[in-house]
């Protein structure tokens, strides 16, 4: 049965005041989730927090870790803390707006499970090709897949940070499901937006390949996004599979 090993750390960054963001590695419950908060004064932070809390409640006790029990999990996750979130700005009304992005990956008995709301990104390494498993849920990726924009222009779109889908927005909530097998080797990326603002995937791509355990490249990672600007909050898990 394969092994993960688990590495996550999150940064402020260069510009922001507060760290909206919230990450969490938990082998022995065999998940791990990155977590950006939405609405500033209202809440943002609170958000992220709800997310993983939430997460870590529905994974406890998980003794059952076929395929069909773990999908079953990510999503009362992602709809129990759906329903935490606007249960809590209905009775704070001054916190309408919060919600967050999330990428919360998941291990069953031979695979995998993601679950994805919003423009937070999973990846894959795998035998030295970075793949990004997830689809950005936002204005301008909906334009792309029209045909209505070049895929070039997202980077510096002035909509790009428009989201169409996040946790704690609406009482029907969209959420996008990816399974997969696990080959030994395969190394997972689950970050927010303040990398991939940032940093190219070129660059990601080889910040993963160079030969320095985990927690090295999660902080070459960061220190990337750093370099680039560190615009915004920077959350980075990686997940090695042996």
């Amino acid at each position: 049965m394969p092994r993960e090993i688990f590495c996550g750390k999150t940064d402020i960054g260069l510009k922001r005041s507060n760290n909206e963001d919230v990450f969490v590695t938990s082998p022995e419950l065999g998940f791990c989730l990155a977590a950006d908060g939405m609405g500033g004064a209202a809440a943002g932070d609170l958000a992220s927090k709800i997310f993983a809390d939430t997460a870590i409640e529905v994974f406890t006790d998980a003794t059952d870790r076929s395929e069909e029990e773990i999908v079953c999990r990510v999503k009362k996750t992602f709809y129990f803390a759906n329903k935490r979130m606007l249960e809590h700005v209905a009775q704070k009304p001054n916190h309408k707006g919060m919600g967050c992005t999330a990428e919360l990956l998941a291990f069953s008995e031979d695979g995998f499970i993601i679950g994805h709301v919003g423009d937070s990104r999973t990846y894959r390494f795998r035998k030295g090709q970075l793949e990004q498993l997830t689809q950005d849920h936002t204005l301008v990726q909906e334009q792309v897949e029209q045909g209505l924009i070049p895929p070039d222009t997202v980077r510096n779109h002035p909509f790009r940070n428009i989201i169409l889908r996040a946790v704690g927005q609406d009482s029907e909530l969209a959420l996008d499901l990816l399974r997969g097998k696990l080959l030994p080797g395969d190394l997972f990326l689950l970050n927010s937006d303040g990398l991939t603002d940032m940093i190219q995937d070129d660059q990601i791509r080889e910040v993963l390949t160079t030969d320095v355990d985990i927690h090295r490249k999660v902080d070459e990672l960061i220190e990337s996004a750093k370099a680039a600007g560190g615009l915004d909050n920077i959350t980075v898990v990686l997940v090695a599979i042996t």
